[in-house]
C-alpha cells in the first residue's frame, strides 16, 4: 500500500464543505498567531520556514542486520527497500521484524522466543505511527508468531492503545490471526528444560526472606535465576545477548515521517505474567514525527521506571544529537536506580540501549557497556542509501 496516510495529512482541506467559509483549526490559528506576532514585535516580515527533504534512515537492535528466516534481505533492508518504494513507514518497519519474529533462529523475540519459567513463549510489542499520532500493543499474549501485526491492528481497529493476556489473544483471533498451542522450537524448549534442570528452587523468592536480607545478600539472592541463564550463555547454549532479547526498529523516509515498532519475547524464564518495557509506549518506544525516535533493549525494568525512550525525544526536541540524547537518558536511569543493581564501582550491573533517529535522518545507538565484558564491540544495524550494516554502539561506561 502506497504511503496515503502522508498524502492525505499533506491534503487535509481547512475549508468549510458547508458554507464555503474559511474555517482555520487551533493549530493552524496559533501558529499563525505566533508569526503575526513576531512581524509586529520586529517590525519586519515573518521568517519562512524552509522545507527540508530528510534523508530515509532504518535503525534497529543489532538483530536487525542478522536474521533472513531463509530469504535473501534482512529486517533494516526489507523495511528500508519497502519506505524508499513508497510505501508506508510502519507497514514497512513491520515486514521487517516479521522476519526477525518469524526465524526460529532468533531466541529474542516471536517463533521460538525463550520462555517463561512455566515453558511458555508469551510476547510484547507495540507501535507508533507520526503522522497519524497511532499507537498500539500487546502484552503477554501467547499463540500468535507475529505479535507486532497484532500491536498495529490495535492501533488501527481499536481507541485503545494496550491489550495485554488473553484478552489480547482473543483480539487476534477475531482479527483472523492463527493462534498456536504452543510457539516453542525444538531448540527453546531444550533451552528451557535444561534451565529447570539447573535452576534453585528458590527461582520465586519468599519476600520475608528478602526484606530482613543485608544489602550484599539481597544482590545474590535477587540474582540467582539469571546467573543459571548467564552459564548457560557461557557455554554457548543460549545467545548472551537474549537474555533481554528484543528487537526495535525505527524508520524515516523522505518526507520525515517517523514511525517504530518493538517487539519481544521478553525476559527468558520470566515469571508467569511479567511484562517489560517493550510494549509500553515511553519506555519500549516513542517518537513525535516532528523530531524523531527512540527505542530500547536490555534491562526493562530499569527503563519502565524512567520513561527513558520518552526522555531521548524529547532531549532532541531541546536540539540535542541523537548520541547526546541517548546518553542523556542512560545518566538519568543510572541516576535512579536501586543500590543491590550497582556493582562495587558503583556501575549498572545490566545494560540498557537505545537506538536513536532523528526526523532528518541522523542515528545512533548508545548502551551503558558498548562492549561486552570480554571486551567485544557491541553493535546496532543501520539501512541506508549505503545498504545494510552493523554500526559501533557507543558505551557510557565503556
Amino acid at each position: 500500500m502506497k504511503d496515503i496516510h502522508t498524502e492525505e495529512l499533506k491534503t487535509k482541506k481547512i475549508t468549510d464543505a458547508v458554507d464555503g467559509s474559511t474555517r482555520v483549526d487551533r493549530r493552524t490559528f496559533l501558529g499563525v498567531s505566533t508569526a503575526i506576532g513576531a512581524l509586529a514585535a520586529t517590525g519586519g516580515a515573518p521568517a519562512i520556514a524552509q522545507s527540508r527533504t530528510s534523508r530515509p534512515v532504518v535503525v534497529s537492535s543489532g538483530n536487525g542486520q542478522v536474521y533472513r528466516n531463509g530469504g535473501s534481505e534482512t529486517c533494516v533492508e526489507r523495511a528500508w527497500r519497502l519506505i524508499n518504494e513508497g510505501e508506508d513507514v510502519l507497514e514497512s518497519l513491520i515486514e521487517g521484524v516479521n522476519i526477525v519474529e518469524l526465524d526460529p533462529e532468533d531466541s529474542s523475540v516471536g517463533f521460538g522466543g525463550l520462555p517463561d519459567a512455566l515453558g511458555h513463549v508469551t510476547l510484547d510489542s507495540c507501535c507508533m505511527h507520526g503522522p497519524l499520532k497511532r499507537a498500539g500493543g500487546v502484552a503477554a499474549i501467547q499463540g500468535v508468531r507475529t505479535p507486532s501485526k497484532v500491536a498495529k491492528a490495535v492501533a488501527d481497529l481499536t481507541d485503545h492503545h494496550l491489550i495485554v493476556g488473553q484478552g489480547a489473544q482473543d483480539f487476534a483471533r477475531q482479527m483472523g490471526f492463527t493462534i498456536e498451542d504452543d510457539l516453542n522450537t525444538d531448540r527453546s524448549r531444550q533451552r528451557f528444560l535444561e534451565w529447570k534442570r539447573r535452576i534453585d528452587p528458590s527461582h520465586y523468592p519468599d519476600p520475608d526472606r528478602q526484606a530482613n536480607l543485608s544489602p550484599d545478600a539481597v544482590r545474590e539472592f535477587t540474582r540467582q535465576s539469571l546467573q543459571v541463564a548467564e552459564q548457560m550463555a557461557r557455554e554457548g547454549l543460549i545467545d548472551p545477548e537474549h537474555l533481554f532479547g528484543t528487537i526495535n526498529c525505527n524508520g524515516v523516509n523522505r518526507n520525515g515521517d517517523v514511525c517504530g515498532v518493538t517487539t519481544t519475547s521478553g525476559l527468558a524464564w520470566k515469571i508467569p505474567g511479567r511484562v517489560g518495557d517493550s510494549p509500553i509506549l515511553g519506555a519500549g518506544l516513542y517518537l513525535h514525527n516532528d523530531v524523531g525516535a527512540a527505542g530500547s533493549t536490555g534491562r526493562g525494568e530499569a527503563n519502565l521506571y524512567n520513561l527513558a525512550s520518552f526522555l531521548c525525544v524529547e532531549e532532541m526536541r531541546r536540539g540535542a544529537d541523537p548520541k547526546d540524547a541517548g546518553l542523556a537518558a542512560l545518566r538519568r536511569i543510572w541516576e535512579n536506580t536501586e543500590s543491590r543493581l550497582l556493582n562495587e564501582a558503583g556501575e549498572p550491573t545490566f545494560n540498557v540501549n537505545f537506538y536513536v533517529v532523528a526526523k532528518d535522518g541522523r542515528h545512533a545507538g548508545v548502551a551503558f557497556y558498548g562492549t561486552s565484558g570480554s571486551g567485544s564491540q557491541r553493535y546496532y544495524a543501520v539501512c541506508d542509501e549505503n545498504g545494510g550494516r552493523h554500526e559501533p554502539i557507543e558505551g557510557l561506561i565503556r
